[in-house]
């Protein structure tokens, strides 16, 4: 089985909290990696998300510790929406 993995930076204007985290994150911009696999036997190339992952700090937060931490990605649409929507 293909496996890929696909980078986004997203941007929170304001603090923000998604389930398992310990406390909320500072606004800033986040990288998100995506993990997929294809998916075999049909006629067109199609990939299937399998995990996804956010890089803590922001990457603008200096700081010699950094952590990938599992994330579920309609948590952070919703997560994402919210920010939006306090602008």
């Amino acid at each position: 089985m293909t496996n890929r993995t696909t980078q986004t930076v997203v941007h929170f204007s304001f603090p923000f909290l998604l389930p398992g985290f310990d406390a909320p994150q500072p606004a800033g911009e986040y990288r998100v990696d995506h993990d997929e696999e294809a998916i075999e036997g049909i006629s067109r190339l199609a990939w299937r998300r399998v995990g996804a992952f956010i890089h803590l700090p922001a990457i603008a937060m200096p700081g010699s510790r950094q952590q990938m931490v599992p994330i579920n990605p309609t948590d952070l649409e919703i997560a994402l929406e919210k920010d939006h929507k306090q602008s």
